[in-house]
């Protein structure tokens, strides 16, 4: 588990590509401290594991795996060599958690929209799929491209974050224009909240049948009142 708190700005040093995945190398001195092989560390958001640690004369840098999905599903696969990446090692047992909590799973791509200079910050507006706007929702977490930032304004298609002149100077964002692709991860809590109120399996428009809920029970009213089930079953089942 991760925190979304980036240690460094590490680099792409080498890319092979093996067909149906690819091996990345990857310079960052500091979350190489003490790795071994198997170890976990973020890479723009996403969970690689260590292959090899090699040491040269810059210092030391990692190799990690990515298969076909990770590489289509997050924006790994537009990484050259000589591109900056946010680092995290995992949260050490009993550590701070600094941000939210991190998987590493990225759910998705979204790309940065617009930049909005202020005197002490910038307002960065970024894209949104829908499938996951559900859970993004205004003074929320959210993970891009590793980092954990907290959501200003959120949209059906779009979300903003501020960001402090630190998170500029030692992320990625402090360089990504208009265009370029960020890994987004939602707030894990929400899909967990969801699935245990029955949506994710029911069918369209029914947040009952799908997990054999109740129609007139509190997990019933509970989606009602948050708009995620209409009264139509309930009206149905009381002229049948």
């Amino acid at each position: 588990m991760f925190t979304g708190i980036v240690e460094e700005l590490g680099e792409i040093v080498a890319i092979e590509h093996l067909g149906d995945a690819s091996r990345f190398q990857v310079r960052g001195p500091v979350v190489t401290e003490g790795a071994k092989h198997g170890d976990s560390i973020a890479v723009n958001g996403v969970c690689l594991t260590v292959v090899d640690l090699i040491e040269d004369a810059e210092g030391t840098r990692f190799s990690a795996d990515v298969m076909a999905e990770t590489l289509g599903r997050s924006s790994l696969g537009a990484l050259d060599i000589g591109s900056r990446v946010n680092l995290e090692r995992p949260m050490a047992l009993g550590g701070r958690l600094g941000g939210h909590i991190v998987q590493g799973h990225v759910d998705g791509t979204g790309a940065i929209v617009d930049r909005k200079l202020s005197e002490h910050w910038e307002i960065v507006k970024i894209s949104l799929p829908a499938e996951l706007s559900r859970y993004v929702v205004e003074k929320g977490s959210i993970t891009v491209d590793g980092i954990s930032l907290t959501v200003v304004d959120a949209g059906f298609d779009y979300f903003t974050v501020s960001l402090i002149p630190t998170t500029l100077a030692l992320t990625t964002l402090g360089v990504k224009q208009a265009g370029d692709p960020v890994n987004l991860e939602v707030d894990v809590l929400a899909k967990y909240i969801e699935r245990l109120l029955g949506r994710d399996n029911a069918p369209q428009g029914n947040g009952l049948q799908g997990n054999g809920l109740q129609s007139n029970g509190p997990q019933a009213d509970a989606l009602r009142n948050n708009g995620l089930l209409d009264n139509g079953t309930q009206d149905k089942e009381a002229t049948a």
